[in-house]
């Protein structure tokens, strides 16, 4: 008997699937049964998430199984929102100088961040590392990389 291999997730109207992978190979018996799945390394000394090697998502615009390159900036944030499918906005807190009362003020920018299915639970006021890469849409030209967990709550301000 053969066994069906683990087809990816159809949650889509059009049929997902990655570019680079064959899906209608011949059945060879007594062959070993192995599922493709393209996953690259990214670089720069971030690790490819377990899930985004065994995992069944497909997402086109996943640094680590898709076709996105990460270039430019390296920026950490924390989780604002996650509203959006598959897109969450990183605010960075910072300090901008006032010379006339020779102070700091707060200040933040919301930066639009890709957000893999590799990344499965992650919450608001999570800490997440996201690399630059070409516009994915209007607002999003980042991808996170990695995500920490957040010990204090959500409504501190965190200088990144």
């Amino acid at each position: 008997l053969l066994q069906p291999t683990k087809m990816a997730e159809q949650t889509e109207k059009a049929f997902q699937k990655q570019p680079t992978i064959f899906l209608n190979r011949k059945q060879v018996v007594g062959a070993k049964k192995k599922t493709g799945r393209f996953v690259r390394n990214v670089g720069l000394g971030f690790k490819t998430p377990r899930e985004a090697v065994e995992g069944t998502y497909i997402d086109k615009k996943c640094p680590f199984t898709g076709n996105v390159s990460i270039r430019g900036r390296i920026l950490t944030g924390v989780v604002a929102s996650m509203k959006m499918k598959r897109t969450i906005v990183i605010r960075r807190d910072y300090l901008h100088y006032i010379k006339k009362y020779n102070r700091y003020e707060k200040r933040h920018k919301n930066i639009s961040a890709h957000l893999s299915p590799a990344f499965r639970d992650v919450q608001l006021g999570d800490i997440v590392v996201v690399g630059q890469c070409r516009p994915l849409s209007k607002t999003v030209r980042f991808n996170t990389l990695k995500v920490q967990r957040s010990v204090a709550g959500t409504k501190s301000f965190k200088k990144f």
